[in-house]
């Protein structure tokens, strides 16, 4: 098999990009943009490290960020399963990029820049929900913003598909698998409702 291993390659393959796909880019939340980040409860981050790359999704019930400034965004980290691959990232290696998406759109914003964990008690408390805070928060400074092409998410039909999960493995089937048969993956599955209700925040 032949790669395309060099950038001339890569680029004489694909050709010059459209108009839309140039002017697109904003170094800054402009108006527009900011009103689809705001509307966005849910975003995939990602972030590089000594060991590699680490992909993760955030959600919240109401925006997924804060905005400091037209250039900064505040991220709370809520509870999860504290493995913070993204945060040690972070630590090391500030790069950052972010999928903005909102329920019901096949568009998607897209953020690039760089990324501090803080626990500032001040910006911590500025996420108060039902009385708890979050862990910490990641402040991102944004190099670029823009729209992402539709197509993928239409392809995949992410929001009119359905649940299609049914017959795939659960959490606990893969827990269960994952250690060969140690791990009571049944009552992992069947306890964790009542465990996300209490443990949301």
């Amino acid at each position: 098999m032949q790669y395309l291993d060099t950038i001339e390659a890569l680029e004489a393959h694909y050709g010059t990009p459209g108009e839309a796909a140039i002017k697109k880019v904003a170094d800054r939340l402009t108006p527009t943009y900011r009103k689809w980040i705001m509307a966005s409860r849910l975003c995939m981050v990602s972030t590089v490290g000594p060991e590699g790359t680490d992909g993760s999704p955030r959600g919240d019930d109401g925006p997924v960020v804060l905005e400091l400034d037209d250039r900064t965004l505040a991220m709370p980290d809520w509870r999860g399963n504290n493995r913070i691959d993204t945060l040690r990232n972070i630590v090391r290696d500030g790069r950052i990029s972010l999928m903005f998406l909102v329920p019901g759109s096949n568009s998607v914003i897209r953020v690039n820049g760089t990324a501090k964990v803080t626990a500032d008690a001040d910006l911590l408390a500025r996420f108060e929900h039902q009385g708890k805070l979050p862990r910490t928060v990641i402040v991102i400074r944004i190099a670029e913003v823009y729209s992402q092409c539709a197509r993928a998410l239409m392809r995949a039909r992410v929001w009119t598909a359905g649940d299609e999960s049914a017959a795939l493995p659960s959490p606990g089937d893969i827990l269960t698998e994952m250690t060969s048969g140690a791990f009571d993956g049944k009552s992992y599955d069947q306890e964790w409702p009542e465990r996300a209700k209490s443990s949301l925040w």
